[in-house]
């Protein structure tokens, strides 16, 4: 992952003397300045403590082999994050992007293509005093504004008020760095806290109706109280779904799915400080001194086994590990689908995917199913070239509008019902309707899921298999409690280590939405979703080398 927060000692490489040593050789001023850059009290890991965590339901009855419970405890214990010294920090003492800075290390040297740039940030609170623990979470890149070109940095935080970013330079010409504060370390508490504590803070609800009665009530993966429950858990998967019984009609009149809305009133008053518009959310952090470099050509090829998985130049996305092939013609995609199922799962993020095919290829027709706007199921064909295009949103939780009892599939469920082969291609996603939960509940669904894709691929090696991972978006006060960036980067670390080493292919939209030059959209721009069709369509019909 091209944003790995890493906590070992052995990258925090440099000492403090040789820093201060450079930053002098840069002839920076280091008045009043405490520049340090790896912690020498021995203490790095010790506010990394284990989190005590709540059973996030109580109809919890998750049976997990001696493996499965290894693998839960491992991708936990990897998610685990810098804790602040004290459980309530004042305000003022919190991290203020405006007093903080970064500087670039040795930015006059002679940079070629393929070299590792370093860049040092220090943080300060709102009373200008340096942050001595780490815990923020920070988003980085390096762009190059005229060529269209961007890449994403890797963050390391050194536990002490200082990170490291390392980018890999990979165009010639200027380089720009830019750092941002996505959140400060105090308002990653508090989310932590609302993840495990208020896991119903986004709410649903079902219909339920026989004949001329209908009633509506609350439905979540779990619900509190001792009211009469309708269980819905799904037979195969054994994921948990329930709704509050209706006073007069049975469970077997549910008729529909659909956000019920969000809880208000989370928030202490300090803690609402931490969520700041234009204060404390994704805001800038400036440089004290240059922000730029200037890269050579090299000669030879740069290393691709270092992140990131791949950059945008002149707005074409190139990963680093294969090439890919740029669909500008609708032509090339109806050659590349000739004779494709294409078999779209998850949120509206690869429905997007969905939108794109059908509204650039003129021959790839939707037919219509009246299924609701925005919701699905949806299909599209060619006859002449025998494509059959399909979308279908994954089970609840799903924060859609009104979704028909009847078409609440999981996203396993399907894979079980898919012949594949050659000819089949499936692409899934599936993270953000889940960042109100505890992870658990994320962990159960992907393993039900990669089950389902490991018996597919063991009956149809010849499947291709595409994973969608998360992607970055535009962060307000309210949004950041139910979809902060921090919860998708959490969400998509575990997807990518539980389906490692699995023949799946994957489509770094993280990557993609966060180097690009454009702003964060929870639904990207056009020119990013082509770019993941491009990336999508070179894993079915690759290059031939």
């Amino acid at each position: 992952d091209g944003l790995s927060f890493l906590s070992e000692r052995d990258l925090v490489c440099c000492s403090c003397l040789l820093k201060i040593l450079i930053l002098k050789i840069l002839n920076m001023d280091m008045t009043g300045s405490s520049w340090i850059t790896e912690n020498n009290d021995g203490q790095t890991l010790s506010r990394s403590t284990r989190i005590a965590r709540k059973p996030y339901c109580g109809y919890e009855q998750q049976r997990l082999s001696k493996r499965e419970q290894a693998e839960e405890e491992s991708l936990l214990a990897a998610l685990l994050w810098p804790k602040p010294p004290d459980d309530e920090i004042p305000f003022v003492q919190s991290t203020d992007p405006a007093h903080s800075d970064f500087v670039i290390v040795k930015p006059g040297a002679h940079f070629k293509v393929g070299d590792q740039l370093e860049v040092l940030v220090r943080m300060k609170d709102f009373r200008g005093k340096p942050k001595q623990y780490g815990g923020d979470y920070l988003q980085a890149r390096i762009h190059s504004p005229l060529l269209k070109a961007g890449a994403v940095g890797r963050v390391v935080d050194c536990h002490n008020g200082f990170y490291k970013v390392f980018f890999t330079l990979l165009w010639p010409g200027e380089v720009k760095v830019s750092v941002s504060l996505v959140h400060p370390s105090e308002a990653i508490q508090v989310l932590l806290r609302l993840r495990e504590e208020r896991p119903d803070r986004v709410y649903f609800k079902s219909s339920f109706k026989s004949g001329r009665f209908s009633e509506t009530t609350e439905c979540n993966v779990c619900l509190p109280g001792d009211l009469p429950v309708c269980n819905f858990t799904d037979l195969y998967t054994g994921e948990p779904w329930f709704c509050y019984k209706p006073r007069k009609l049975s469970c077997a009149s549910r008729i529909s799915h659909a956000k019920g809305g969000y809880q208000k009133g989370l928030l202490t008053q300090e803690e609402s400080l931490f969520f700041q518009s234009d204060v404390n959310i994704k805001m800038p952090i400036f440089p004290s001194g240059p922000d730029a470099v200037t890269v050579n050509a090299r000669d030879i090829a740069e290393d691709p086994n270092v992140s990131p998985s791949g950059y945008y130049y002149q707005d074409q996305w190139r990963p680093r590990t294969h090439r890919i092939h740029h669909f500008n013609e609708s032509e090339d995609i109806t050659k590349c689908l000739q004779g494709k199922v294409i078999h779209l799962f998850g949120d509206s993020t690869i429905r997007q995917w969905f939108e794109y095919l059908t509204a650039f290829v003129p021959d790839l027709v939707e037919f219509n199913l009246g299924s609701p706007k925005n919701v699905g199921p949806f299909m599209a064909v060619d006859l002449k070239r025998n494509i059959l295009l399909r979308f279908r949103c994954h089970g609840p939780p799903i924060r859609f509008t009104t979704v028909f009892s009847s078409e609440l599939r999981y996203v396993a469920n399907e894979l079980n019902g898919i012949v594949g082969g050659r000819n089949t291609v499936i692409a899934i996603t599936i993270w953000s309707h889940f960042s109100t939960f505890p992870v658990e509940v994320y962990i159960r669904r992907l393993r039900n899921i990669r089950r389902s894709v490991i018996q597919l691929l063991d009956r149809s090696p010849k499947t291709v298999i595409v994973i969608r991972t998360a992607n970055v978006q535009e962060l307000g006060p309210e949004v950041s409690l139910f979809n902060s960036d921090w919860y998708s980067y959490q969400l998509d670390s575990v997807m990518r280590k539980m389906f490692s080493g699995i023949a799946v292919h994957f489509v770094d939209a993280w990557e993609m939405s966060l180097a690009h030059h454009l702003p964060h959209n929870l639904h990207p721009n056009e020119i990013i979703v082509k770019n993941q069709i491009d990336a999508f369509l070179s894993y079915i019909c690759p290059l031939q080398t």
